[in-house]
């Protein structure tokens, strides 16, 4: 089934064209980016169940961007109706030229035409199996629960087990002189998180899921239970790392990481025009093994982070970052774009109508290769299968890394030994990193259950992964 267009911006799509028509009459350029979303979290542990709808992800809201003598504004607002056009009319042209006799000194501007503009008519939809709204809260706490009871009764060392799920369906519409587009999205996620203690020792396993559709993604969930609770119990016996440079396998989890955190924020182009990236020197240069290929773009792989434009009404790209070691591209907003002279990727994002759009990622990954993950392990005399991924962070300006996996399995002579270290660092400079890469996986996993910020703020959904890869990694 595909995801229905929302009545609600079905209704409001006439007084929209009538409020773009007059905007259009003053201005050299106008949109108008309308939302409509609705996101509800559930969650079941020991302390008890809890359903709420999700702020952040749930709005109805409107933004009006216009260009004129070399300037941009926009302007956002809750609510529309036939008779009030002309008062937010009215109030758009005041705040936006009062706007416009404030401009810091030094704000450079530039002449936008919107012949660059081509005519596009959009009204897609994503598809899903079974509908959240439709499933109902007491069905969906039915079976959280019964995920939650049987990961407590797993063993005796495991004393809770947090089963949660969360979904997001929204429609947006995109109107501009020639430009009417509509989209209709929904994605879905789920986690276990088991807890085992062991004397006065606590430690967490974590299995995720997420998919572009509904609450099908739960049919895989109860799957991952068993490992969670082992992930959690082998936790107890692990040993702190000795710090040092290892030969490393890393799960695809962990390689999400990688991508994400090592090269994604490096590539985002706005960072380009603040000199705030290395990235911006080595296009047309090496910067990682020649196994890697890397891809970001909402059409790149189905995930959470799928759609048909983005909010500043580009149609969703699939853009090759690093072909075979060499860096082609960045990914980069509309403004960005227009400031280095380039094509937008259909990368501009916002977290919702109240805030501006931003470069982001969207389906982040490397490619498969060719390897079989029992070779590359066997490949490895003494190193580690890296797994669970846990948080990272960055340095775009000097291509420094620092990245948190939880568990480290011990490989000696190209066998697993059963041995875990944990938590483990991981650090360096991400063109090392890269360029050691040297096998990677004839498959590839991609998920999203987290979120991404634009320096701590500005959340919105992302997913990415890739294959194994094999690569030589500083450990601490």
């Amino acid at each position: 089934m595909k995801v229905k267009e929302s009545e609600y911006l079905k209704l409001k799509k006439p007084v929209l064209k009538k409020l773009l028509e007059k905007l259009l009459a003053k201005y050299e350029y106008a949109s108008i980016l309308a939302n409509d979303s609705k996101s509800v979290n559930y969650r079941v542990n020991k302390a008890g169940t809890y359903i709420f709808e999700d702020n952040t992800l749930s709005e109805r809201g409107f933004v009006v961007k216009v260009f004129d003598n070399g300037k941009a504004a926009e302007y956002s607002f809750s609510a529309i109706e036939e008779n009030t056009v002309d008062e937010v009319f009215d109030e758009i042209v005041k705040r936006l030229e009062s706007f416009g006799t404030k401009l810091p000194e030094g704000v450079d501007t530039y002449k936008y035409n919107d012949t660059d503009e081509d005519e596009l008519f959009i009204n897609e939809s994503t598809e899903f199996e079974s509908d959240p709204e439709e499933k109902g809260d007491n069905n969906i706490i039915e079976l959280l629960t019964r995920i939650s009871e049987k990961g407590r009764a797993f063993d005796d060392r495991i004393i809770d087990c947090s089963v949660a799920f969360n979904y997001q369906k929204y429609s947006k519409m995109f109107l501009s002189r020639k430009k009417d587009l509509t989209q209709n999205v929904m994605w879905s996620c789920g986690y276990i998180v088991a807890v085992a203690k062991e004397g006065e020792e606590l430690q967490n396993g974590y299995r995720p899921v997420s998919m572009l559709g509904g609450i099908e993604v739960l049919d895989t969930l109860e799957e991952k239970l068993e490992d969670a609770c082992n992930i959690a119990l082998d936790l107890l016996k692990a040993e702190p790392m000795v710090p040092g440079e290892y030969d490393c396998i890393c799960e695809p989890d962990v390689t999400g990481m990688i991508v994400h955190e090592a090269f994604g924020h490096g590539v985002e182009m706005d960072m380009f025009v603040k000199d705030r990236a290395q990235a911006k020197e080595f296009i047309g240069k090496q910067v990682a093994s020649e196994l890697i290929t890397m891809h970001d773009g909402a059409s790149t792989i189905p995930q959470v982070a799928t759609f048909f434009f983005d909010d500043e009404g580009i149609p969703a790209h699939d853009t090759i970052i690093i072909d075979k070691g060499i860096l082609k591209t960045g990914i980069c907003d509309y403004q960005s774009a227009k400031h280095l002279g380039v094509n937008p990727t259909g990368n501009g994002r916002r977290q919702d109508t109240s805030r501006k759009a931003y470069t982001r990622m969207t389906n982040t990954i490397f490619e498969a290769g060719t390897s079989k993950v029992e070779d590359m392990i066997a490949s490895i005399k003494d190193g580690f299968l890296l797994c669970q991924a846990s948080s990272g962070m960055e340095d775009p300006k000097n291509w420094g890394i620092q990245l948190m996996v939880d568990i480290a399995r011990e490989i000696k002579d190209g066998k697993l030994t059963g041995k875990i270290y944990s938590p483990i660092v991981m650090t360096g400079y991400v063109p090392d990193l890269l360029k050691s890469i040297s096998m990677i996986s004839d498959s590839i996993e991609a998920g999203g259950t987290g979120y991404c910020g634009k320096g701590y703020k500005e959340w919105v959904k992302v997913s990415d992964g890739g294959p194994y890869i094999k690569a030589r990694i500083r450990l601490g």
